[in-house]
């Protein structure tokens, strides 16, 4: 009785081993593909808005666009802000021209060029500017803004993907920024929301959604058009308090550095 089952048991293992041996690996194979669609764009590299070259459209430099939508008092503010660039030596009243930071969206039009670098990980995106070196991170793990922080020149961005895009949410501001080279004011209310979209290996699309309800009666933006550069790096460009408008225009309108 003991040797029979003995027989039966060792039967059994030899049994589960094989079928253990020889099932196929579902699990493995059906998981793969599920975490590959996943998977968001590469927006990576560095990028550069070229005027004049293609559908470049800059709307944070076009001073013949129509006025967005102010209140009465932002509008009061506004007239004040460009009266004051007017003149030989006006455009130094710019805030920029005295080195402090550029806020966003002016951040995307502070030099000609507008060149930039994304760096992408799985939990946030860096974009890196070469005016000034400023990074912005964009965290992109889920976590919400950080609203107990102090208002900031640049404010708090997260993110997420819709598809293909890269949602940027930023909150936080403080008021003293500019938000294009035509000098429009906003307050700390200001809501900014960027579409980052790769369009093709070549080109990337950012559309800019400006939400200020308490300097502006609705939301208004546009669209930034950058290409890839492969072959440029980001070289120093470093605000020196008081610089020329020559030293700076040739700095923005150098060619590829590269």
């Amino acid at each position: 009785m003991c040797d029979r089952r003995r027989t039966t048991l060792f039967a059994s293992v030899i049994a589960l081993f094989f079928s253990i041996l020889f099932a196929p690996p579902i699990s493995s194979q059906q998981s793969a593909p599920s975490q590959t669609a996943t998977l968001p764009p590469d927006l990576s590299g560095v990028w550069a808005r070229h005027p004049g070259k293609g559908p470049a459209r800059n709307f944070l430099a076009d001073y013949k666009a129509p006025e967005p939508p102010m209140s009465p008092a932002t509008e009061a503010e506004f007239k004040a802000i460009k009266s004051s660039y007017a003149g030989p030596n006006g455009y130094l009243n710019d805030l920029v021209f005295s080195c402090y930071p550029p806020g966003v969206p002016r951040i995307y039009s502070v030099d000609l060029q507008g060149t930039l670098e994304i760096i992408q990980t799985p939990s946030r995106v860096l974009l890196l500017y070469e005016y000034d070196h400023y990074v912005r991170q964009v965290y992109t793990d889920g976590r919400p803004h950080q609203l107990d922080l102090p208002s900031t020149w640049m404010g708090d961005s997260i993110g997420k993907w819709e598809g293909d895009t890269l949602v940027v949410d930023t909150v936080g501001f403080n008021d003293k920024t500019r938000l294009d080279k035509m000098g429009h004011p906003h307050s700390e209310a200001l809501h900014v929301v960027e579409r980052i979209q790769r369009v093709d290996h070549d080109h990337l699309q950012i559309g800019i959604t400006i939400d200020d309800p308490k300097a502006y009666t609705k939301p208004w933006g546009g669209q930034l058009d950058f290409t890839y550069e492969p072959d440029w790096h980001l070289e120093e460009f470093a605000c020196q308090d008081n610089h020329t408008f020559d030293e700076f225009r040739e700095k923005s309108t150098a060619g590829p550095n590269k």
